[in-house]
């Protein structure tokens, strides 16, 4: 059984005990977390729900394992022939999470 769920903007691939880091969201380190906004479906026997969006009454159940930053990315702006350069680096906010259950909806 697997799922698609969109957290952060972004879409990830899970199923049950996988670890996957998401951006950043608001619980502490081993606190249950629900994402609700679940695209798509797969269970063991072959069937798959696909959501208009979202499939109504599914949901990723997960547990919090870190909170953490990022790999550091650099980038460099600059304006050719007027001599103006700017540095820059950033760090983004992750979350760690295991997999625990995935609740498949049904239409």
């Amino acid at each position: 059984m697997y799922a698609i769920v969109r957290t952060g903007g972004k879409q990830y691939k899970v199923a049950p005990n996988t670890v996957v880091s998401v951006e950043k969201l608001d619980a502490p380190p081993g606190e249950e977390c629900t994402l609700d906004d679940v695209l798509m479906v797969a269970d063991d026997e072959g069937r798959v729900h696909i959501g208009k969006p979202r499939v109504p009454g599914a949901s990723v159940k997960a547990v919090v394992l870190d909170q953490y930053r990022g790999k550091k990315i650099r980038g460099l702006t600059y304006k050719p022939k007027k001599n103006v350069r700017r540095r820059y680096g950033h760090r983004q906010y992750l979350t760690k999470l295991r997999v625990v259950a995935i609740v498949a909806g049904g239409e």
